[in-house]
């Protein structure tokens, strides 16, 4: 009996060391997947500084976009930008219907608040909320403070927006 209770100290010993042993060694590169892989465009590395932004016009003319440099340096395969909105929100002028063909849309409120309607559910966003618009989810924006500004990621860089 005191044999198989020392067999057992012994494996369970042996299990404890080689678990401690695999935690402190570095993990390994992933293997290649099997089968067809599909190509990223080659990545650089790039920075946007505030000091040096430039707001210029862009898909509407109730907004200014900040280029922050991501679709060149991705080739094309993410665009980053900052939003500011140009007061004073003009309801008849934002509410254009539409969507973006796009595999991604997140939106993130640096400042102020944006009001908008996306599939029938409107939504007031403030300063700190962020969202994901599903691809091709219709959408209107309703309303948005003066000071109003969000940083939009989308992937593609290129896509195309359909009013309906």
């Amino acid at each position: 009996m005191a044999k198989a209770a020392t067999k057992r100290k012994a494996k369970s010993s042996a299990r404890t060391a080689a678990r401690k042993s695999s935690a402190r060694r570095p993990v390994k590169a992933a293997t290649k997947a099997k089968g067809p892989t599909k190509r990223r465009p080659k990545q650089t590395f790039v920075a946007s500084h505030l000091e040096d932004a430039k707001f210029e016009t862009g898909l509407r003319r109730y907004a200014q976009y900040r280029d922050l440099g991501i679709a060149k340096a991705t080739g094309g395969l993410a665009q980053a930008h900052v939003i500011r909105m140009i007061p004073p929100c003009i309801p008849a002028e934002v509410s254009k219907r539409h969507y973006h063909d796009v595999d991604f849309q997140m939106i993130y409120v640096l400042k102020g608040w944006m009001k908008g309607e996306y599939d029938g559910k409107v939504v007031t966003m403030h300063e700190g909320s962020a969202w994901l618009q599903p691809p091709k989810i219709k959408h209107t924006v309703l309303d948005y403070s003066d000071d109003c500004e969000v940083l939009e990621i989308i992937l593609p860089a290129e896509f195309e927006t359909v009013e309906v």
